[in-house]
């Protein structure tokens, strides 16, 4: 089961963190904190791969990906394939990149809840919507990049739909703002 999903950039800021088992927001500071310590002192030519069990418990490895500024990190417990957990980030980059044509930290940073389009639609929190069509519950739910960017298109044309569709009569409303 993946415990524990990272987007941190290099001065140590979390862009995203997602917790699949419950963290108390303390203890997730710490987390994102210890694992901050460990990547950033890593050398560029090492493996991707870490034992974490002194920092999330036992049965726990970490891997992760560095690009440009940004760290992914997926945590994540024995029954999980490394190499599978290394392409699932790699399927998440993709799908980021796809959505906001070549992701870098500003994407991240500036469009965390904002509209991005795609195809003329939007879909708000792009970050939180893609990981959730990849990863639900701590599970893999999708491991093609084209599939979720299909899924999230999806999500943006049911939104659109939603947000046209007004509960209150145009005659209430004009009324109300008198």
């Amino acid at each position: 089961m993946i415990q524990a999903v990272m987007v941190i950039n290099t001065q140590g800021k979390p862009r995203l963190a997602k917790f699949y088992e419950f963290q108390p927001v303390e203890k997730q500071q710490e987390l994102i904190r210890s694992v901050y310590t460990v990547l950033s002192s890593r050398a560029e030519d090492v493996s991707n791969f870490l034992d974490v069990e002194s920092i999330f418990g036992p049965d726990t490895r970490l891997v992760y990906k560095h690009f440009a500024t940004l760290y992914f990190v997926f945590v994540f417990d024995s029954s999980e394939n490394e190499l599978a957990m290394l392409d699932l980030i790699q399927v998440f980059v993709e799908t980021l990149d796809k959505c906001f044509k070549n992701v870098c930290e500003l994407d991240v940073v500036l469009n965390y809840s904002k509209v991005v389009y795609s195809s003329h639609l939007a879909v708000t929190n792009v970050l939180h919507t893609v990981l959730d069509e990849i990863i639900f519950g701590g599970q893999v739910l999708e491991t093609s990049s084209t599939e979720v960017l299909k899924a999230v298109e999806e999500i943006a044309r049911l939104e659109t739909a939603s947000n046209a569709i007004s509960l209150v009569p145009k005659s209430v409303s004009s009324w109300r703002s008198r």
